[in-house]
């Protein structure tokens, strides 16, 4: 193991040992100091925050857009704070963190028995929405985590989100596909976070105005199992609660071939994830290369 994977796994241990045994208003501050001052900083992971926001908000000026990028950081070390704090909070204070608009779209899909798949974008805090299923709705579910370096890393997560009630597999290999066929057409629930996929297999789509990949994984499983395939976007406001959409179904186009009903239903969900990211951008943490272009900058913008 290197010495910034060494580094790595000690600051996320101290973060769930320590962090998590704080006032819950000094962890507030400690996120909104940490967050200010990386913002300060102007990491390459700010710069790259930006750089997606002036895709988000087009017409944003440059004094706009740095206040974009400062309460996104904000808002990503609320994330954090949140999520290694998670583990200690009490069932009654998980139901009180959160509130979700439309949830008779995933209540009425399981109770049909049909299966269910919840594909998000990097919105506000998923975890925190998982955490709620397992909690208030008192329903399982599975999902996917990308194997980290180094491995110890990947396992805290694996434990931290196991804890939370999840049922969690590998990205890497090819079994976590079967499994979470079989886990929907048993009437199950699966969550997958959908808006990035930089390989070979994504679907490209159209994202606030150019091209970038999406996986096709919910929209492969929701045509081989019949599982309903539903939208969601997470926001924060003013309040400690965090907000959440649940959009309609995205349903299987009767014509086509696999791949072009693969990319029928992957741009429903990109528009789903646009319009969530569009009312609330500060909220949306990609700190990472998204759109084709930014990949490879020889392309240029379409």
């Amino acid at each position: 193991m290197s010495s910034a994977d060494r580094l790595a796994d000690a600051l996320y241990g101290l973060g769930w040992s320590t962090v998590k045994r704080l006032p819950e208003p000094v962890a507030v501050r400690l996120g909104r100091t940490i967050a200010d001052v990386a913002w300060k900083q102007r990491g390459k992971g700010v710069q790259r925050l930006e750089a997606n926001y002036a895709r988000v908000v087009p017409d944003a000026g440059p004094e706009r857009l740095a206040e974009l990028s400062r309460a996104g950081m904000r808002s990503y070390l609320r994330y954090w704070m949140e999520s290694f704090r998670l583990p200690a909070w009490s069932p009654e204070r998980v139901k009180a963190g959160f509130a979700a608009k439309d949830l008779h779209h995933l209540t009425d899909g399981l109770a049909s028995g049909r299966g269910v798949i919840l594909a998000l974008p990097h919105l506000a805090n998923w975890d925190l929405a998982g955490a709620w299923v397992t909690t208030e709705l008192r329903t399982p579910f599975t999902t996917v985590a990308e194997r980290l370096k180094p491995e110890t890393l990947y396992d805290r997560f694996v434990a931290y989100r196991e804890g939370l009630g999840m049922e969690v597999l590998p990205h890497s290999g090819g079994s976590a596909f079967g499994t979470l066929a079989r886990r929907l057409r048993d009437g199950g629930l699966v969550c997958l976070v959908a808006d990035r996929d930089l390989s070979a297999s994504g679907v490209e789509v159209d994202f606030f105005g150019d091209r970038a990949r999406m996986p096709a994984g919910p929209a492969l499983l929701a045509q081989q199992t019949g599982a309903l395939l539903l939208p969601v976007t997470l926001w924060y406001d003013d309040s400690p609660v965090m907000k959440g959409q649940v959009h309609p179904p995205i349903e299987v186009p009767e014509s086509g071939t696999r791949p072009e009903k693969t990319s029928v239903m992957t741009q429903a969900l990109a528009d789903a994830f646009a319009a969530g990211i569009a009312e609330h951008p500060e909220d949306w943490h990609m700190l990472q290369r998204l759109w084709l272009a930014d990949l490879d900058p020889a392309k240029g913008p379409s």
